[in-house]
């Protein structure tokens, strides 16, 4: 069965790659895709999204316009040449309409102001298994004001305050076992994961200190007394 297609869909973990050289930016599409669900992974430049693909397919691919000097267009073209059936997004910091067109060309369901917010993004994640990209008919860019009914985000938000809220003890403590074990590219990569999230969805200061955290981690120096902070400030 086709992982987007059926009743089964709902049951499947899909999986994602998000393509950034920028690493904060990469780490928030990121957080917010675990947050729903997803199974996400990462590439810093085109050749290793390319390799990455080729060993396993995704149903979701997120790209910058520009990765690292190379065009995130020509990366979408080429997985389409390789028979990627995924789902595209683009995400740029210069203005989406003037992409709009190209974008489309390439394949992409959505040219999105970068950085994407939690709403655009779950939006996108809650039709998932509807609509053009799910019956593989041709694909057509939405204007992010489509994507934004007052209603429909205002659910998803709460929803994804609740997982939010749901996950954070685990998160909190996955950052704590690695400071422990010394472990300081886990540290990083965890805390980077939650910064992401809790700025996403209004939590600045959670994702002030795990930034912190995660900037000392990835100097080798495990900062014992923020992640208490962290605990405290998180009230978990």
């Amino acid at each position: 069965m086709d992982r987007r297609l059926g009743t089964d869909a709902g049951a499947v973990v899909l999986t994602a790659l998000v393509v950034d050289a920028d690493d904060l930016a990469r780490r928030r599409a990121m957080g917010l895709l675990r947050l729903g669900g997803w199974q996400v992974h990462e590439a810093a430049d085109v050749g290793t999204a390319l390799r990455l693909a080729a060993a396993s397919p995704f149903d979701l691919v997120v790209t910058d316009a520009s990765v690292a000097g190379e065009d995130g267009l020509e990366l979408l073209r080429q997985l389409r040449r390789d028979g990627s059936r995924a789902r595209f997004l683009v995400v740029t910091a210069a203005d989406p309409e003037a992409l709009a067109a190209e974008a489309a060309a390439a394949g992409a369901w959505a040219c999105l102001t970068k950085p994407v917010d939690a709403g655009t993004l779950l939006s996108f994640l809650r039709s998932r298994t509807t609509g053009p990209a799910a019956r593989g008919d041709q694909y057509e860019i939405h204007e992010v004001g489509d994507l934004h009914d007052a209603d429909i985000e205002d659910d998803l938000m709460d929803r994804l305050q609740e997982i939010y809220v749901t996950a954070l003890p685990g998160r909190l403590s996955a950052i704590d076992i690695h400071t422990r074990e010394g472990n300081s590219p886990a540290v990083a990569s965890a805390a980077y994961t939650l910064a992401g999230a809790s700025g996403q969805l209004g939590h600045p200061e959670v994702a002030s200190i795990c930034q912190a955290i995660a900037a000392d981690a990835r100097r080798g120096v495990l900062a014992h007394s923020r992640v208490q902070h962290l605990h405290a400030l998180a009230g978990v």
